[in-house]
């Protein structure tokens, strides 16, 4: 059996543990498609949703090697409460604005100024979306940071508006 993963000690030590048998296959990036070439019979990989797996026409089986996730440790100021360094600050602002951007697209579209209103109800962003004119004057340009979740409803939504040119962008930091 081939196994192809950008793990391949961490493999090779579970296999090891399961009495496995196999021939490791360092690969970085898209290991998912190394069954689709031919390279590996089966994969291991860090998977969050599965998605790409499920694309790739694979399904995951068997218990998950580890469990992880990512935490800030910082130092001990003897239990007294105190100030967070700038430096450590500005690390962890920057984390959550990456996080917070994973929840969110940019979305755009030009509407009829007479469906404005109602567009912006439904693409409200965070303080209130972006208007921008456009060559023909009774339409708009809108920008507007929109949830991941329940996207596919507001552009529906819109486009039962009227609107044209709906696109979504992917944010990939962003502070509120």
């Amino acid at each position: 059996m081939r196994v192809a993963t950008s793990y391949p000690h961490l493999v090779e030590q579970d296999l090891a543990k399961r009495g496995v048998s196999a021939n490791i296959i360092r690969l970085d990036g898209a290991v998912e498609i190394s069954v689709q070439l031919g390279v590996a019979d089966v994969i291991a990989d860090v998977v969050e949703s599965g998605r790409t797996l499920t694309e790739a026409g694979l399904k995951i089986t068997g218990e998950p090697i580890m469990h992880s996730e990512a935490i800030v440790i910082g130092p001990d100021m003897n239990g007294a409460a105190s100030p967070t360094p700038p430096q450590l600050d500005a690390l962890l602002k920057r984390l959550q604005g990456i996080l917070v951007a994973r929840s969110y697209v940019l979305l755009e579209y030009v509407v009829p100024k007479a469906q404005l209103d109602t567009a912006c109800r439904l693409t409200p962003g965070v303080k209130s979306p972006t208007l921008s004119p456009v060559s023909e004057p009774d339409w708009l340009a809108v920008a507007a940071m929109v949830k991941v979740k329940g996207l596919n409803k507001v552009i529906d939504s819109l486009s039962d508006l009227g609107a044209k040119g709906i696109i979504a962008h992917s944010i990939r930091t962003c502070r509120l």
